[in-house]
C-alpha cells in the first residue's frame, strides 16, 4: 500500500510502499477514504516536533470503511471516523505518561489502509459526509475540551476566539455559538472576519492593528473567556480585554513564548490562564454527540489528491486558508 512517511531524504515527506497491516483480535483494518492534515503534520515535516521517528506514517485525522474485523464481523462495511488518541489514560485532568497522538510515533492515517482498535472507531454522524468526518477528530476534540472542560463556557458569555480560520478555531467558534455565547474573533484578514460574520459572529478585530484591544473593549466591554492558539506577545493583549475573573484558554503556541509577561495585569484582573491540548476519550464521545445534536459541520478549505500531498502540506505555509485541508486517499 501507499503511505506518506517521514524519511531521511532532503524532502522528508515521501510516499513509500508498505505492507497492508493485519488486524489482531479486537482490531479492525480500515480502507482510508479521506485524511485530514494538521499543523502538527507540517511541524513534523519541518523537524519541529519531539520524538520524530523515520518510517512512521503521518496523519491523525481520517475516515474510511472497515474491511476486516476479527471477532466482530458486524463492523465490516461500516463507514467510520477515528479517535486519534493513543493511551490517554483514566484521568480526565491530563493524559498519562504513555500518551501519544496517531501519526507519530504510531502509524497514522495518510495511507491506503490503517489498523486501529475497534474502540477507536465511531460511526459517522448522519449529517456529515465522509470528507467532513475526516476533518473533525483532532480539531473537534481540541476545540471541545478548550470550550468545555477547560473554558467552561456558558450561554450569554462573551467569548473571543483568536486566529479565526484555523481548523480548531473554526470549531471553537461553532461550539461556542451553539452554546448560546456571543462570539467574537481576531484575525489578520478582513476577509476571514467577514467569513466569520456570515457564520454568526457579530464582529472581529484585526490583531495587527495597534489599537485592536481598545476597539474590542469599546465594542464588547471585554470577554469572559478567550480561547487562543497563538500564545506569544498576544497573551499580554488578552489580559487587556479579559473581564475581571475571566479565563484565557491556550491550546497552541504558533507565535512562540510570551516576552515580558504582564504578571501585574494578570493578578489585578483575577484572571486565569489555563493550558489545553487534545482531550480524553470520554470527551471525544461527548464531542461527537454535541456535533450531532447541533448539526455542526467542519469547514473544508481545500481537497487534494493523494499524489498532491506536497502542495497540500505547503498550503500551511501560505496565508488565506479557512478550515481544514484534506487528502482524498480512495474514491
Amino acid at each position: 500500500m501507499k503511505a506518506i512517511c517521514i524519511t531521511e531524504q532532503q524532502e522528508p515527506l515521501q510516499v513509500v510502499d508498505k505492507k497492508v497491516p493485519k488486524p489482531d483480535l479486537g482490531q479492525c483494518l480500515i480502507q482510508v477514504v479521506y485524511a485530514g492534515l494538521n499543523r502538527r503534520d507540517q511541524w513534523i515535516r519541518q523537524g519541529l516536533y519531539p520524538g520524530i521517528k523515520t518510517g512512521v506514517t503521518l496523519g491523525s485525522d481520517g475516515s474510511g470503511t472497515v474491511i476486516e474485523a476479527p471477532g466482530n464481523t458486524s463492523l465490516i462495511g461500516q463507514k467510520v471516523l477515528f479517535n486519534p488518541n493513543v493511551e490517554w489514560g483514566k484521568d480526565q485532568k491530563a493524559p498519562g505518561p504513555s500518551y501519544s497522538i496517531l501519526g507519530m510515533p504510531t502509524d497514522g492515517t495518510l495511507a491506503e489502509y490503517i489498523v486501529l482498535p475497534a474502540e477507536k472507531l465511531f460511526p459517522i454522524p448522519d449529517h456529515l459526509s465522509m470528507a467532513e468526518a475526516a476533518a473533525l477528530p483532532l480539531a473537534g476534540l481540541t476545540a471541545y475540551r478548550a470550550c468545555s472542560f477547560k473554558g467552561n463556557i456558558q450561554p450569554g458569555q462573551h467569548v473571543l476566539v483568536t486566529g479565526a480560520g484555523g481548523g480548531v478555531a473554526q470549531l471553537v467558534m461553532a461550539f461556542a455559538l451553539a452554546r448560546g455565547c456571543e462570539v467574537y474573533v481576531t484575525s489578520g484578514s478582513e476577509e476571514k472576519i467577514e467569513r466569520c460574520k456570515s457564520l454568526g459572529v457579530p464582529e472581529g478585530f484585526l490583531y495587527h492593528h495597534e489599537n485592536w484591544t481598545k476597539e474590542a473593549l469599546h465594542e464588547t466591554g471585554g470577554f469572559d473567556v478567550i480561547i487562543d492558539s497563538a500564545g506569544g506577545g498576544s497573551v499580554n493583549n488578552y489580559l487587556k480585554v479579559i473581564r475581571p475573573g475571566g479565563k484565557i484558554v491556550v491550546y497552541g503556541g504558533t507565535t512562540g513564548k510570551t516576552p515580558q509577561f504582564d504578571v501585574h495585569r494578570l493578578f489585578w484582573s483575577q484572571a486565569s490562564i489555563v493550558g489545553s491540548s487534545m482531550g480524553s476519550d470520554q470527551e471525544f464521545e461527548q464531542m461527537l454527540s454535541f456535533v450531532s445534536q447541533h448539526q455542526i459541520r467542519p469547514i473544508i478549505n481545500e481537497m487534494y489528491a493523494f499524489d498532491d500531498y506536497i502542495p497540500a502540506f505547503d498550503r500551511f505555509q501560505e496565508p488565506g486558508h479557512f478550515g481544514k485541508i484534506l487528502l482524498q486517499i480512495a474514491s
